[in-house]
């Protein structure tokens, strides 16, 4: 679930900042900068790109291991042999000294920790390579739509694909994971989303993917919505949909990712026009559950020892508690403080401070006191369509044996049109991996693993063939 965990809860814009400041003639900082942060877990590269036109530097940042690129840069100073680089997105800083002029010497420093770095000029920045991004031209029509969600008020912007030459054929809206997420779902370089489209409508299959509110051209705001509202903006794209002449209205699904699995089934007690949904890696617990376990496999994952993992469930158990016993914001926000740093917060510097307060503006979230306590149970007990549910057994953020709680769950209410699939060797994008850990997501040039697609494409046609 990509806001709350390791990478994937994090959602970064990436936006281009105009720097304006006044840069010496000499040294000259413009070109592209490599440092490595040594981590306990390995060596992590960030990379500047600046650029300098008329005294002023445009400047961005890489971090190519976790699929980070273009991330706004802030003030970029050079005084004398001095450099000071702000990323305030990610509350980084870097600050050295010239020690050649393709060379600088200097620290980085993000929430609260220093670590040395020296920055190297070097001549290009390797692109990430994504084999499986669709480019233009398209073998089908690919339109840009948008449409007003009736119980919110907000527009809502998208690409629809449509198979050409095809009437009456079935459909699907997508439904993003967690986090302020694009139309493609855009994680760490991929776009598993339009490879998603591109395929289903190669086969026959009309896809709406959309921009989630607050994202690209959708009106609204992530962090003061829940699963609920975003419920509502897919029963939108349902009924638009239903509007189109090529499409059947009979043969409307779901596929939702990761949260977006947890939204399906909530769309589909709310619509009898659903025909199906497609659950990826969709939770089948509640979430406080889902958080721990999913902390516990990263944490471990990443090489913490077994006492380092209970101590952060002990922390975890502190702040959830906080959530669910004080409803009113302000002071939840002090009592966070005080859960987190264990009353440390006033005497720490302002870095710390910042880096607390945004933990602190995470879970404190409409949307995170919602999933937090949010059982899906109930819900999938309630949904009559044909259900595919989908699941890595790599899968470090909703784990294989949410697939057990899912046809439990859909069986209790007596659907017993459920089919399930575990992927031996994927995580929870779906690529072939070694190990299913966060790090390796942007290092694998696999969107999503052909096999993956084949089913869920095979398994749509099956149950739309007879309507």
């Amino acid at each position: 679930m990509k806001r709350y965990t390791i990478g994937l809860f994090t959602t970064l814009l990436l936006s281009f900042l105009i720097v304006e400041t006044a840069i010496a003639q000499k040294p000259d900082l413009a070109g592209n900068w490599s440092g490595k942060i040594k981590l306990p877990t390995g060596e992590l590269e960030i990379i500047f790109k600046i650029t300098q036109n008329d005294g002023k530097y445009e400047a961005k940042m890489d971090v190519p291991k976790q699929g980070a690129s273009d991330l706004p840069v802030g003030d970029v100073l050079v005084i004398d042999d001095s450099v000071s680089i702000a990323v305030p997105v990610i509350l980084g800083n870097y600050s050295g000294h010239f020690s050649s002029p393709d060379s600088v010497s200097g620290k980085w420093k993000q929430s609260g920790m220093t670590f040395d770095v020296n920055l190297v000029r070097i001549d290009e920045v390797a692109p990430l390579l994504r084999p499986q991004t669709p480019e233009p031209p398209f073998p089908y029509l690919s339109e840009e739509v948008e449409y007003i969600n009736p119980e919110s008020g907000l527009k809502l912007a998208g690409t629809i694909t449509i198979p050409k030459d095809v009437d009456a054929c079935p459909a699907v809206v997508m439904i993003t994971g967690s986090g302020a997420q694009n139309r493609d779902e855009n994680i760490f370089g991929h776009k598993p989303f339009a490879v998603i489209a591109d395929f289903l409508t190669q086969n026959g299959i009309t896809v709406l993917r959309v921009d989630d509110r607050g994202v690209g051209d959708s009106e609204g705001n992530v962090s003061t919505s829940t699963s609920l509202d975003f419920a509502d903006d897919v029963l939108a794209g349902v009924n638009f949909l239903k509007k189109r002449k090529e499409i059947d209205p009979r043969k409307i699904g779901l596929i939702g990712h990761s949260e977006g699995g947890l939204i399906a089934p909530l769309v589909a007690t709310k619509s009898h026009n659903i025909a199906f949904i497609v659950m990826l890696a969709g939770p089948g617990t509640a979430g406080e559950q889902i958080l721990y376990e999913q902390a516990a496999l990263i944490a471990k994952a990443a090489g913490l020892p077994d006492y380092s993992v209970e101590q952060n469930k002990r922390s975890q158990q502190r702040i959830f508690e906080v959530v669910k016993s004080e409803p009113d914001t302000a002071k939840a926000r002090e009592k966070l403080r005080e859960a987190i740093t264990q009353g440390m917060y006033t005497g720490m510097n302002e870095d710390m401070k910042k880096a607390i307060d945004a933990q602190i503006s995470s879970v404190n979230s409409n949307w995170f006191r919602y999933f937090l306590t949010y059982d899906p149970k109930p819900t999938l007990a309630k949904v009559k369509c044909p259900v595919l549910a989908l699941n890595g057994s790599k899968d470090l953020q909703v784990q294989v044996s949410n697939l057990e709680a899912i046809i439990k769950a859909v069986n209790s209410g007596n659907n017993m049109n459920v089919d399930t699939v575990r992927f031996a060797n994927h995580n929870h994008l779906f690529q072939n991996c070694e190990t299913g850990a966060v790090a390796e997501y942007a290092q694998i040039e696999e969107t999503i693993d052909p096999e993956v697609l084949t089913v869920i494409k095979d398994w749509i046609l099956e149950q739309t063939s007879a309507k």
